[in-house]
C-alpha cells in the first residue's frame, strides 16, 4: 500500500486523512494534541475536531513528526496557516521529507508572504503543490462528492497527489498555477466575512451577490499581480470556493462576519466575538495580510480593505457599507 502523511489533525486534516485511506493508502496522521492521538487510537474518532465521523482503520495517529513522514510518498500540510512556517522548518530538519502539498488557506501574517513562499524559504528547491477548492470537512469526511484543484509548477507532484488522493467522490483537477490556486483559497475567506456582515446586518441577497462578484474581481486582480493566472480563479479554487464559503453558515468566516454584522455599533469587539468561538476563522488574520500585500502591489481591493478596517482598525459595519456604496462610478 502507498503511504502518505497528513500533518495537522484538525477537522480538515482528519477529513483528508480519511480521503487517503479510502483511496487505498496507509495514512500517518500527525496531531499536536496528545488527546487527539489517543481518542483516534482508542475510539476511532477525532473527538476534539471531527466527533461525528468515524476515522478509518488505515489512519494511524501519531504525535511524532519524524514517524509521521517516514516512508511517506507525500505529506499534506494541513496546520493552520499561521503555524505553517514553523512546521515547514521542522520538516526541513528531517532527513527524508517527501514532496509537500499545502492544504491550509491563508497568508502568513508575520511576513505578509504567501504560504508557498514560506515553504520555499524553509525547504529551498523542495517539490510542493497547493490543494484548494470548495470543501467542508464534514461533508468530505462523510464521503459526499467534492472536487478540488491541485496546483504545482512540477507536474509530477500534482499527478502524485491526484493518484494518491483521487477517488470517485473526491475528484482532483490539475493546475500549473499554484499562486492562483493559493490566492483564491486565501482571499475568499476575507470575502466570506464581508458576506457574513451583509447577512448579519440584514442588507439583503442583492448586496451579498454584489459582494461575491466584486470580491472575485479583487481576488483576480491580486492573483495576476502576484504572477498567477486570471483563468485559475474561474475554477474550483476561485469562484467554486467563493460560492461555497460565501453562502453557508458552515463557513467559519461567514459566521464570524454575521456576528459582526449583527452588532453594527460594536457592542463587542471582533476579538471578543472570536474568544467565544471554538473554531478558527483564518480570514481574521488574512484580511490584514491581503490588505498589506495589495497596497504593496498597488492593487485596488476595497472590500478586503474595508473588512480589515472593521476587524483591526475599529471601523463600524455602517461605515464599511457607506464607504463601499459611496465609491465613484467606474466601468466593471
Amino acid at each position: 500500500m502507498s503511504k502518505i502523511a497528513v500533518i495537522g489533525a484538525g477537522a480538515w486534516g482528519t477529513a483528508l486523512a480519511m480521503v487517503g485511506a479510502r483511496s487505498g493508502c496507509t495514512v500517518n496522521l500527525w496531531a499536536r494534541e496528545p488527546e487527539v492521538v489517543e481518542t483516534i487510537r482508542r475510539n476511532r474518532r477525532n473527538a476534539l475536531y471531527l466527533p461525528d465521523h468515524p476515522v478509518d482503520g488505515n489512519v494511524l495517529p501519531t504525535g511524532d513528526l519524524a514517524e509521521a513522514v517516514a516512508g511517506a510518498e507525500l505529506a499534506l500540510l494541513v496546520t493552520p496557516a499561521q503555524h505553517l512556517g514553523a512546521m515547514a522548518v521542522q520538516l526541513a530538519a528531517l532527513p527524508d521529507c517527501p514532496p509537500l502539498v499545502i492544504c491550509a488557506k491563508g497568508i502568513d501574517r508575520a511576513s505578509g508572504r504567501l504560504l508557498t513562499d514560506v515553504v520555499a524559504e524553509a525547504l529551498p528547491g523542495h517539490p510542493f503543490a497547493v490543494l484548494s477548492g470548495p470543501t467542508f470537512a464534514g461533508e468530505v469526511a462523510q464521503g459526499l462528492p467534492a472536487a478540488v484543484t491541485v496546483g504545482s509548477t512540477e507536474r509530477s507532484v500534482a499527478e502524485k497527489a491526484a493518484d494518491l488522493l483521487g477517488a470517485p467522490r473526491f475528484r482532483i483537477y490539475l493546475s500549473n498555477d499554484p499562486v492562483g490556486v493559493e490566492i483564491g483559497g486565501a482571499v475568499k475567506n476575507v470575502i466570506a466575512i464581508a458576506c457574513g456582515v451583509v447577512v448579519g446586518a440584514g442588507l439583503g441577497e442583492n448586496a451579498r451577490a454584489a459582494v461575491v462578484t466584486r470580491g472575485l474581481a479583487e481576488t483576480v486582480r491580486l492573483a495576476v499581480a502576484r504572477g498567477g493566472k486570471a483563468q485559475t480563479l474561474s475554477g474550483l479554487s476561485g469562484i467554486g470556493d467563493m460560492m461555497l464559503t460565501c453562502n453557508s453558515f458552515q463557513s467559519r468566516n461567514m459566521s464570524l462576519g454575521a456576528d459582526l454584522g449583527a452588532e453594527p455599533e460594536r457592542s463587542r469587539t471582533p476579538e471578543e466575538i472570536l474568544t467565544g468561538r471554538d473554531t478558527l476563522a483564518e480570514g481574521f488574520w488574512t484580511a490584514a495580510a491581503v490588505t498589506a500585500m495589495a497596497q504593496s502591489l498597488n492593487v485596488e481591493m476595497p472590500i478586503c480593505r474595508g473588512v480589515n478596517a472593521v476587524l483591526h482598525r475599529g471601523e463600524t459595519v455602517h461605515a464599511l457599507v457607506d464607504a463601499l456604496i459611496a465609491r465613484r462610478f467606474r466601468e466593471e
